[in-house]
């Protein structure tokens, strides 16, 4: 019988990467699957490689949609994860009375916990409802809880109901010495009050976007709130960014979509979309962002991307906005 030959590869020999074999495997493939696997491989590779350039002060965004179920909060969560994964110090502040963003990051929020509902009313400071977080050591989380459902209508008659997170954070910052690269703020699913608290404590709105052809409606309405707010409390607001959420990219619906928002907003549409993924929903469940629960997942590298396509976006988008 002949002997097997076991050749041993010689130093000069090319060993391949993941993303290399992947791309090998699947190259003119018509499999949607195995073109977007090696696709997400090397996009992670790359992302491994890449420095994130911190922006030369703190960014201020509010995520914001009125619309529900567009993936709000899951980009607030993972955008700030990816941040701080990357070596950036976030502020992570939950203005919506779901607490879906405490849940992702395992923070308590259960009734009797000091939040960010206390924080507004003048009871305690951001320093005493600030929590930390086990995944990342980078982000500070103030927590929100069902007790914030009340607060509009408890706030409704006060001289300075939209001001009262800006002057609790301002006064929190003027007097800490910790810089923070993010201040990310989660907002509710409405134009209410609490809305209207974060958009005049920011400088940034970020919005995302469902890739379906119903995305539009509803933003006019969003984008004339941001307009009567910098004409009235905050003259320093911008729409940063807009960033297409609940992509299936195996469809031509979901390319058209991006191709129309995109046509409307070319300036601001991230090149960077985010794909439908069982590991994004499956995350909170466990206390966790995506970036934490499956690091490698399409979903988790998407945020990586966009979290990465920001910060680079980080000087020209300082610029824009009025000091």
């Amino acid at each position: 019988m002949a002997a097997v030959s076991r050749e041993t590869p010689s130093s000069g020999d090319h060993i391949e990467t993941t993303s290399e074999i992947l791309g090998r495997i699947f190259a003119g493939s018509t499999s949607g699957v195995g073109g977007e696997l090696a696709q997400n491989q090397a996009s992670q590779e790359k992302l491994d490689q890449a420095e994130f350039p911190h922006p030369s002060r703190t960014r201020y965004i509010a995520v914001a949609n009125q619309k529900g179920g567009v993936g709000k909060t899951t980009t607030a969560v993972n955008l700030s994860a990816a941040w701080a994964e990357a070596g950036m110090s976030v502020l992570f502040i939950d203005m919506d009375p779901q607490g879906n963003g405490s849940t992702a990051f395992g923070a308590a929020h259960n009734p009797d916990v000091v939040s960010v509902y206390d924080v507004i009313e003048g009871r305690a400071k951001f320093q005493d409802a600030m929590q930390g977080c086990e995944d990342f050591s980078t982000i500070d989380i103030v927590p929100s809880n069902i007790n914030l459902s009340g607060a509009e209508l408890e706030i409704a008659d006060m001289d300075n109901r939209v001001f009262l997170l800006r002057d609790a954070l301002r006064e929190y910052l003027d007097h800490t010495d910790k810089h923070y690269d993010y201040v990310v703020i989660d907002c509710p699913p409405s134009l209410g009050l609490l809305v209207l608290n974060a958009l005049s404590a920011v400088q940034e709105v970020l919005i995302p976007i469902q890739a379906e052809y119903y995305a539009l409606e509803g933003l006019g309405q969003l984008i004339k709130t941001i307009s009567l707010v910098q004409q009235s409390t905050n003259p320093t607001l911008i729409v940063s960014t807009m960033l297409v959420t609940m992509v299936d990219r195996r469809t031509l619906l979901s390319k058209e979509v991006y191709s129309q928002i995109k046509q409307h907003y070319p300036d601001i549409v991230l090149d960077t979309d985010i794909p439908r993924s069982v590991r994004v929903s499956e995350a909170p469940s466990y206390g966790q962002s995506v970036i934490a629960y499956d690091p490698r997942s399409i979903g988790a590298v998407a945020y990586r991307k966009a979290a990465y396509e920001i910060a680079c976006r980080s000087e020209e988008t300082l610029k824009r906005i009025p000091r």
